[in-house]
Order: C-alpha cells, then structure tokens, then sequence
C-alpha cells in the first residue's frame, strides 16, 4: 500500500513540474527586435534562461565578413570577443509567468542592466532593461521567428 501511494504522490509532483517547466519553456526559440535589426535565441542551461546574439545589422565590420568585437565591455579581457553569439540576457527565471532576476548587457555601450521578461501570447516577447527599479528602464520589443 505504501509504494502505491508513493507512485501516486511521485507521479503528481512530475506531472506538476512538467507542466510548469512546459509552460516557462515557451519562451525558447530564435527572435526579431522589432525594427528587425538583430535576431536572438532565447536558450535554457540549469533551470535559468539566457539569450544570445545570433543575427544583426552591428554583428559585423563594413567587409561584411570580420566579427565586430566587444570592444565597450568594462573587462578588458572580454574586449576581443565576437558580438556575433554573445550571450547578452543571462540568469532569467521563471516566476508566476514573468521571467524575472535576469542582467542584459549592451555591447554597444559596454553596460549591464537588470532585466525581466514577459510574453505576450505566444508570438510577442517583451525585454525590459532596467537600473533599479522597473519603471525607470526601457521595452524592447521581439517577435517569435516561425
């Protein structure tokens, strides 16, 4: 009776954490800002969310060919690395539908910001950037590549 009981109970708490784990995973795929100008992927490692640079009109020098680097990142290290899948949104997680407690970092200026996450439907993907607190930041707009 009792590994009945436990397999009830083990089967519920999976099924429990499938479907939240298959709710927050809609976030996953590739896309557009909204003026079309850089494509991301939006990608899961250790039960958090990331995203990275995987098409843009600034990813490459004049030639069309030669990565542009980081050159604007404080760490002068990381100043010889492409921006050409450079992982910008990292440390996103999923909270009562938002995508919360994440940093973006922008490559053009070489500064972080605070960021969360909202989807809106299935296709719409809204970024918002901030220093402390949320409404003194900017939206960015994507959406979904199909």
């Amino acid at each position: 009776m009792k590994k009945i009981c436990l397999s009830i109970v083990m089967q519920i708490i999976t099924t429990f954490t499938y479907a939240q784990s298959s709710e927050a995973d809609k976030i996953l795929g590739v896309w557009f800002s909204d003026k079309k100008h850089s494509k991301i992927e939006i990608f899961m490692s250790e039960n958090k969310y990331f995203g990275k640079f995987v098409w843009g009109n600034e990813m490459f020098e004049k030639d069309g060919k030669t990565s542009r680097k980081d050159t604007e990142n404080p760490n002068p290290k990381m100043r010889n690395k492409d921006r050409l899948g450079l992982v910008f949104l990292t440390n996103l997680k999923y909270e009562d539908g938002e995508y919360i407690g994440g940093t973006v970092y922008d490559p053009r200026k070489g500064r972080s910001a605070n960021a969360k996450v909202k989807l809106k439907g299935n296709d719409k993907l809204e970024l918002r950037a901030f220093i402390g607190v949320s409404i003194f930041g900017q939206t960015y707009t994507f959406t979904r590549v199909k």
